[in-house]
C-alpha cells in the first residue's frame, strides 16, 4: 500500500489479498478472504470489490485533478462528488460535441492574455456643439450610393451645392428647376400609372430627397417645389403625355421669367432709384440682387462709393468687389474688424436677403444681424433687397431653432493655430450659415411688388401664393 493511496482505502489495505485476487486481463477477480481469518459473505466481498473499484476511480480523478491545477474550477455540481467510499456522479453540462480530452484545451489562467475592458479604451471626443446638436447633418459629398432613380442632372446640381460652386439662394432655385425640367423631359409614366400621381411621389420626391441631403433647402426652393407639385396635381389625367411634359416644362420656364428674372430686373432698377450722387453705400459678403443694383446705378451715370464687407470662411465679398473693380467703380474691401470704422462713412446700407420671415425678421448669411446693428447704432438706413420667393410663413425669434451648420473644418486655416482642434481637449468649433436681423433694425425692403416695411411680409407671401 503506497502513501498516496486515499483515505478511503486505508481500511481495506489491512487484509491483504492473494496472488490470485490480483487483475487479469483487466479485470479484477472476486477477493479471496486470507486463511485463518474471519471468511467473508457473498455481500460482502462483492461490496469490497465495489468500494475497491470506487477508490480506484476516485484516485484517478484526483490526479486528473492535480495535473490540471491550472485549469478553471469545476463549479458545484459539475463533475464527480467524492463522500468517504461512496462516489457519486453529479449533473456535468458541457457544451455539445465537447469531451473530457477537449477540455484540456481551453485557454489557461497563466496563458490568457488580458484584454481592456471596454472602459479603458479611449473614445474619440464628440465636437459636437450642445447647443446646436439637432441641427448638424451629415452631407452627401459623393455620387456614391446614390439611387438609380436619381436623374444625372440632379447628381451634378447636389455635388455643386454640397462644395458651394452654387451658394446663394436664388441661384440654387433657378438651377434646381432646370435640373427638375430635364427630369421631366427624360420622364416615362409606366403602364397603368398615370403622370400625375406617378411623377410626384416616384421621380421627384427621390431627387428632392438626394438635394436635401447634399445640403439644405433653402426657403426659395421649398417655394419652387410646392409650386411645381401643385402644377403638376393640376395636370389633366386625359392629357396626351407628351402634351403634359410639355405645359409643365413651360409652366417652369414662366416661374423662373417672373418669379427670379424680372423681379430681380425691378428690384434693380427700384434699389438703383435710391441711390444718389456722392452716396456710399455699405454692403455685406455677395448677393447677386445687390450686384445688380449697384451696377444698374453706374450705369445710370451715377457716382458713389462701396464698401464691401466680408467675413470668413467662405469669402464671398471677394467675388463681388472683384466684380464692381472691373467696371471702374470705386470700391473699399474690410473684413468684419473694420465695420465699426467703416460704418461711420457709409449713406445706405444695402443687404441681400436668404428669407424674410412672416414676423418681418431678415433670415440672411452670419453677420448680417452684426452689420444691421451696428449701421442702427451710427443711425444708417437699412434696405433689404429680396424677392418674394423668399418670403415664408414661418416665423423665426433667433437663428438657433432653424439654421444650416456648415463643416467646421472650414473655419480652419492651414498652418493655423486651429489645425489640430480636433487633438485639442473639450474644444468645439460652430460654422452656422445663417443669422436673425430684428425687424426693427430694418427700414425698408424693396421687392418685385414695391418698397414695403417689415411688417407687410405676410402680407406679400399671402397674395404670392393667391397668384399661384
Amino acid at each position: 500500500m503506497s502513501a498516496s493511496d486515499p483515505p478511503a482505502v486505508v481500511e481495506l489495505a489491512k487484509t491483504e489479498l492473494p496472488a490470485e485476487a490480483s487483475t487479469k486481463g483487466g479485470k479484477p477477480k472476486t477477493p479471496v478472504a486470507p486463511t485463518g481469518a474471519q471468511k467473508l459473505s457473498n455481500a460482502e466481498l462483492k461490496k469490497q470489490a465495489k468500494a475497491e473499484k470506487a477508490a480506484r476511480r476516485a484516485q484517478a480523478a484526483q490526479e486528473k485533478q492535480s495535473g490540471a491545477a491550472a485549469s478553471p474550477s469545476i463549479g458545484p455540481g459539475q463533475g464527480q462528488k467524492t463522500d468517504g467510499l461512496k462516489v457519486t456522479k453529479g449533473p456535468q453540462h458541457r457544451r455539445t460535441g465537447s469531451t473530457s480530452a477537449g477540455s484540456q484545451n481551453l485557454p489557461l489562467r497563466g496563458n490568457t492574455q488580458k484584454v481592456p475592458p471596454a472602459n479603458d479604451i479611449p473614445k474619440e471626443e464628440d465636437k459636437t456643439v450642445e447647443f446646436f446638436r439637432h441641427l448638424y447633418k451629415s452631407r452627401t459629398t459623393t455620387i456614391a450610393g446614390a439611387s438609380k432613380e436619381i436623374h444625372p442632372a440632379v447628381l451634378a446640381l447636389g455635388m455643386q451645392m454640397s462644395n458651394y460652386a452654387l451658394c446663394g439662394s436664388c441661384a440654387r432655385l433657378v438651377a434646381t428647376l432646370q435640373a427638375f425640367k430635364k427630369v421631366i423631359e427624360s420622364y416615362t409614366t409606366p403602364p397603368g400609372n398615370t403622370l400625375t400621381r406617378h411623377l410626384t411621389s416616384h421621380v421627384l420626391s427621390p431627387n428632392i430627397e438626394y438635394l436635401s441631403s447634399c445640403r439644405p433647402l433653402s426657403i426659395s426652393m421649398g417655394n419652387a417645389i410646392r409650386w411645381l407639385k401643385l402644377e403638376i396635381s393640376k395636370v389633366d389625367i386625359d392629357l396626351p403625355e407628351a402634351d403634359a411634359k410639355k405645359g409643365l416644362c413651360e409652366a417652369i420656364d414662366v416661374f423662373i421669367r417672373e418669379r427670379v428674372t424680372f423681379a430681380d430686373q425691378v428690384i434693380a432698377q427700384s434699389a438703383a432709384e435710391k441711390i444718389r450722387d456722392g452716396d456710399v453705400i455699405l454692403t455685406y459678403a455677395k448677393s447677386s440682387i445687390v450686384q445688380k443694383a449697384l451696377v444698374k446705378a453706374h450705369q445710370d451715370g451715377k457716382r458713389f462709393r462701396v464698401i464691401v464687407v466680408d467675413s470668413r470662411p467662405l469669402h464671398e465679398g471677394k467675388h463681388l468687389a472683384a466684380a464692381l473693380v472691373e467696371l471702374g467703380m470705386d470700391v473699399k474691401y474690410c473684413l468684419m474688424n473694420g465695420l465699426a470704422h467703416n460704418v461711420q462713412d457709409a449713406t445706405k446700407v444695402l443687404l441681400g436677403a436668404h428669407a424674410m420671415m412672416s414676423n418681418g425678421r431678415l433670415f440672411s448669411r452670419v453677420g448680417t444681424a452684426l452689420v444691421a446693428m451696428e449701421a442702427n447704432e451710427a443711425d444708417k438706413p437699412v434696405l433689404v433687397l429680396c424677392e418674394t420667393i423668399k418670403f415664408t410663413e414661418r416665423v423665426a425669434l433667433d437663428s438657433i431653432v432653424h439654421n444650416e451648420i456648415a463643416p467646421a473644418d472650414e473655419l480652419v486655416i492651414t498652418g493655423g493655430p486651429l489645425e489640430k482642434w480636433k487633438d485639442v481637449k473639450k474644444l468645439q468649433l460652430c460654422n452656422p450659415m445663417y443669422d436673425v436681423t430684428p425687424a426693427e433694425y430694418i427700414q425698408m425692403i424693396v421687392t418685385e411688388s414695391g418698397n414695403v416695411p417689415p411688417t407687410s411680409v405676410p402680407v406679400l407671401h399671402r397674395l404670392g401664393n393667391e397668384g399661384q
